[in-house]
């Protein structure tokens, strides 16, 4: 079986990562990391690993994890994945310069956009 994460999930996995590493909570990451599958592949993945709840998949994970490098988060998921032979692909960070340039593109362009309000001076009174 083979799962793909879109650019979104990832980057939502990555974010709730870094919270998780900073407040020590992986609730909110738990909950990300199971919206990224849909309902028929957590059914597949549960019938394929012994447990049959996901859930202890993402605790094995957890177990593992040192909360410090989200990239290990990643391949901790893989390789649990891997043993219930199911194929984990997604776009790794690198492979996404597009779309961080475009990101930064709005971000000057908000930041312009900012910069000529303020020199517009104080409204009229």
């Amino acid at each position: 079986m083979e799962i793909y994460f879109d650019k979104r999930s990832v980057r939502q996995i990555r974010i709730s990562a870094a919270d998780a590493i900073e407040e020590g909570d992986t609730l909110t990451l738990r909950e990300d990391l199971r919206e990224a599958f849909t309902e028929d592949q957590i059914e597949e993945i549960e019938r394929r690993i012994d447990t049959g709840d996901i859930n202890d998949l993402f605790n094995d994970v957890f177990e593992e994890w040192d909360a410090e490098d989200i990239e290990e988060l990643f391949e901790l998921l893989e390789g649990q994945l891997a043993e219930a032979d199911v194929d984990l692909k997604y776009q790794a960070p690198e492979m996404d310069d597009d779309d961080e340039e475009e990101d930064d593109d709005e971000i000057d362009d908000d930041f312009e956009e900012d910069e000529e309000e303020d020199s517009a001076g104080p409204p009229d009174a």
